[in-house]
């Protein structure tokens, strides 16, 4: 029998593996970015000036400035030494309902920032929320009737909780904020999943439910409520829950949890937080490590990256589509390989259209209006670690593909926070 313990020792065995990949354990330079310089500068010594956000680069002839591009235009960049910060990690997205304004919000080893990007070419920085405790590489957000959640992979955090209208009256820009609320009956965790039907949120990777979900109920946003949680799949990594409105008609209505658990996927029925259900799990062949998928808009596919096979089987960056039709018996229904040897992390649907955080090779936007018949086809891309496509962690962490404007959030390790838009 594996105990708790054990799985945390594994865990943390493969955190300071995937942390030597990503961060070099050699390095001597703290992880330092490099000195950045910008189309924008007038001064001829950027030593003297600085880093500064960078302008509208339009995607012309496969170039926006030292981007390589196709179909997509830079908006803006804000690098990371504005956000005084040495790593970027998760990002997400809030639009104030009231005021039509949109933000993107981005984890940084050491908080969370804040950005107006309502006029793309002219983001507004306008302030962090510092992490709970120490700092950590493993940061990420969501958000809930106008408030932010947020937990990180640092000893003691919690779930961080920030009430977002208050950005509406920032005059002093960037500030440092403070949160509304910390949830803490849990300390470090790597994820959080929330379903806005329903107003709860799920803690993945934390040490309680053998780092399975933890139930929160958060329809009252400050006073967060524990409801439980579900041990039986296991540690899981990254996870998407759903109220179920797919061809499953068994299922119909249902809130069902669909677990990245390391080395498969877990689908659970958690209607009942007293009494989650498990409905199936499903392998897949050369799994290397099983990290985060999403469905089709229909929910009837399910896009999955593995985030170590690029590494461990030398394959191109690879997607493995899921046949969700039986919720109870999930199939792989066809497997999708990027045009290079890039390492897959997050990806999201929306509409037809595919956008994958492919680390190094950017951001991959591919259609997937054909994928009942096993068809998906890059039709653009944003590439925001120009140096190579190496198999390595480094580039593009996340993207956020839902703002009404159809602008896209698109955070890099070192490069910062990029706003691009199709053409």
């Amino acid at each position: 029998m594996v105990t708790l313990k054990t799985k945390l020792v594994f865990g943390g065995f493969m955190a300071m593996v995937l942390f030597c990949l990503m961060y070099s354990c050699a390095s001597d330079d703290g992880g330092l970015p490099d000195p950045v310089t910008t189309e924008n500068d007038t001064n001829d010594d950027p030593v003297d000036d600085g880093p500064s956000i960078i302008g509208f680069l339009a995607c012309d002839g496969g170039q926006a400035g030292s981007y390589p591009c196709n179909g997509i235009d830079l908006m803006s960049q804000i690098p990371l030494e504005i956000f005084t910060a040495l790593r970027g990690n998760d990002s997400w997205g809030w639009v104030d309902s009231t005021t039509g304004r949109e933000y993107a919000l981005m984890g940084l080893n050491n908080g969370t920032a804040f950005v107006d990007i309502t006029s793309p070419s002219n983001p507004v920085y306008l302030g962090k929320l510092p992490s709970a405790t120490s700092s950590s590489n493993w940061r990420d957000i969501k958000t809930y009737n106008n408030h932010a959640f947020i937990v990180a992979e640092a000893e003691g955090h919690g779930m961080q909780v920030f009430d977002l209208t208050r950005l509406r009256d920032v005059t002093t820009a960037p500030e440092t904020f403070t949160a509304d609320a910390v949830l803490g009956e849990f300390g470090s965790a790597h994820n959080i999943v929330i379903n806005e039907d329903s107003g709860y949120a799920y803690i993945v990777g934390a040490s309680s439910f053998e780092g399975g979900p933890l139930f929160v109920n958060i329809q009252d946003p400050i006073n967060p409520v524990v409801e439980g949680g579900y041990a039986d799949g296991n540690y899981t990594h990254d996870a998407q829950v759903v109220t179920y409105n797919g061809p499953d008609t068994e299922h119909l209505g249902k809130e069902i949890f669909i677990g990245s658990n390391e080395d498969q996927i877990v689908i659970v029925d958690i209607s009942d937080k007293a009494n989650p259900i498990a409905l199936a799990s499903s392998e897949y062949s050369n799994v290397g490590y099983t990290h985060q998928g999403w469905f089709t808009e229909d929910q009837r596919y399910f896009l999955l990256g593995d985030e170590l096979d690029e590494i461990q089987i030398g394959n191109r960056s690879r997607t493995i589509v899921f046949d969700f039709s039986d919720l109870d018996a999930p199939v792989v229904h066809t497997t999708y390989l990027g045009p290079t040897f890039a390492i897959d992390h997050n990806g999201y649907v929306q509409n037809n259209d595919f956008y994958l955080a492919n680390y190094t090779a950017g951001m991959r936007l591919i259609d997937i209006s054909d994928i009942a018949a096993t068809n998906l086809t890059e039709v653009a891309f944003f590439d925001t670690y120009p140096d190579n496509d190496d198999t390595s962690f480094n580039g593009v962490w996340s993207v956020y593909p839902y703002l009404p404007s159809g602008n896209v959030i698109v955070s890099d390790i070192t490069g910062g926070l990029f706003i691009v838009a199709r053409q």
